[in-house]
């Protein structure tokens, strides 16, 4: 074997070792977990700005005719954060129950949307009193995406988790055929045991014994007839 066809059978070997190792469902578990925290640390990121932006829009709907730093205008300031204090904690349960793929009652998802609408009621009831088209869309954006950010960040921790599921579910299988695959040499012992004087051996006969492919047939034929005439 030349220089060129030993770097070959290298390159071949290392390709397959990466191969292995890329598609190894430890591997694909971790690389999997890895993507879902950048995708947890973004919607997190989103919400709770999108929160933190409708909490001056709250308190200035609650406050309504009060007199700044009184006792009411001070409280108002509460409103919005008990709202968005239930709602965080929905998803914080969420990110751990669909990441085991268990499924909330209704209730959950009652006080998810209850906390939503609440939010973008609060935020675009003064806009939609004073009938301001820019108002209400600047007012309506942020908690929409909440609310979006919300419903797609459950599906797609649950998503995630079905990857890492099919990605071992995938590993069984190719395991298993693996496991069941048989080599040349169990195809030759099989005809070998299925031999007799007197029987010629061809390869309709092989493939007759064995139940191997008729492209493999004749290899075998030639080699089994090499080991009787040997004997």
């Amino acid at each position: 074997m030349n220089g060129r066809a030993q770097r070959l059978v290298r390159d071949a070997a290392e390709a397959a070792q990466v191969r292995a190792y890329q598609t190894d469902p430890d591997v694909v578990a971790l690389r999997i977990e890895r993507v879902r925290r950048q995708v947890d640390w973004m919607c997190w990121s989103g919400i709770v700005l999108g929160l933190a932006f409708t909490m001056a829009n709250v308190q200035g709907f609650a406050s309504a005719g009060t007199r700044p730093w009184s006792l009411a205008w001070l409280a108002a300031w509460v409103l919005d954060p008990t709202v968005s204090l239930v709602l965080l904690a929905i998803l914080r349960a969420e990110q751990v129950t669909a990441r085991y793929q268990v499924r909330t009652g209704p209730w959950v998802r009652r006080a998810k949307w209850f906390t939503l609408a609440a939010t973008y009621v609060m935020n675009t009831w003064e806009s939609f009193a004073d009938r301001d088209p820019a108002a209400i869309v600047l007012h309506s954006v942020p908690p929409l995406v909440v609310f979006v950010a919300v419903e797609a960040i459950t599906d797609l921790r649950d998503k995630l988790t079905d990857a890492v599921l099919v990605a071992h579910r995938s590993a069984g299988q190719a395991g298993a055929e693996v496991g069941r695959r048989k080599l040349f040499a169990d195809y030759l012992a099989e005809a070998r045991e299925g031999w007799a004087p007197g029987i010629e051996i061809s390869p309709a006969w092989v493939r007759q014994v064995t139940g191997c492919s008729r492209g493999l047939s004749p290899r075998l034929a030639r080699a089994l007839r090499v080991e009787v005439a040997d004997a």
